[in-house]
């Protein structure tokens, strides 16, 4: 999402380095790649190709559909079945896939029966065409009454140290061995103030606040899958090194009382 213009609209102001990020990505152990047909829109996902096809075995080229983008900043769902099935075909013409691993609808259209969108996102499935489905921005009800049509493998939902309102999301997608992805995972707000607890572990630890966040969320879930978006390199490499920092139960504890 990062790799796009302002708005997620239009091309990256630095299409080289936006291919760099992808591919030193690869170099440095990412295997899941989280994008949409409404990122530029279609340029996030010309992008992958242009960067990493013929893709590496051990990677995962997730995508969505259901959000149409009539200008910058400007969302809106779309979930009719025909329009489902044309952005996955779209999709797949771009990525340069015979198959799209995991195929997420980027969120419920209330003017569309669910049964109609994750029903043609099955037909999808069967056709083989996807390989599996995901949610995206979902309640605990809609997520069992989608599973009562299709498998469903991943959810998608707003969560962060700073906003944990999809709790109780989370929870049931670790008691089902579903794969939770949290968008937005970086956000620490006031906790990486001047004198926060973020920033005074963060001291402590030679870690900058967004590392922390991320190790955090990493200790978290077994379940979770955090998807940090980035369009600088740099970033990359910070945002990596995230993984290699192992919280005290202490630390942990700390982070959590200071989010209430």
């Amino acid at each position: 999402m990062q790799l796009t213009g302002p708005g997620v609209w239009g091309p990256p102001r630095d299409h080289d380095e936006a291919l760099c990020v992808l591919r030193c990505a690869v170099e440095l152990g990412v295997t899941l790649f989280d994008t949409a047909d409404s990122y530029g829109p279609h340029v996030a996902e010309e992008l992958l190709f242009e960067a990493l096809h013929p893709y590496p075995e051990d990677v995962v080229i997730a995508t969505k559909a259901g959000f149409t983008r009539p200008g910058p900043g400007d969302w809106r769902a779309v979930g009719r079945p025909e329009y489902l099935r044309q952005q996955c075909v779209l999709s797949l013409r771009r990525l340069g896939l015979e198959r799209i691993e995991l195929f997420q609808l980027h969120r419920i259209d209330p003017k569309v029966p669910l049964a109609d969108q994750i029903g043609e996102l099955e037909l999808l499935r069967q056709e083989g065409k996807i390989h599996h489905i995901g949610l995206s921005e979902v309640t605990v009800e809609e997520i069992e009454q989608a599973r009562a049509i299709a498998p469903i493998v991943s959810v998608q939902n707003l969560y962060n140290l700073a906003d944990r309102r999809a709790e109780e999301v989370l929870d049931h997608c670790e008691r089902e061995g579903i794969a939770f992805i949290p968008w937005f995972p970086l956000a620490t707000g006031r906790l990486a103030e001047p004198g926060g607890p973020l920033a005074k572990l963060s001291a402590a630890r030679a870690a900058t606040p967004a590392q922390l966040a991320l190790a955090w969320l990493l200790r978290r879930s077994p379940v979770m899958l955090p998807i940090p978006g980035t369009s600088s390199v740099a970033h990359l490499e910070e945002n990596m090194a995230a993984a290699e920092i192992e919280l005290t139960d202490e630390d942990y504890a700390e982070m959590l009382r200071a989010a209430p």
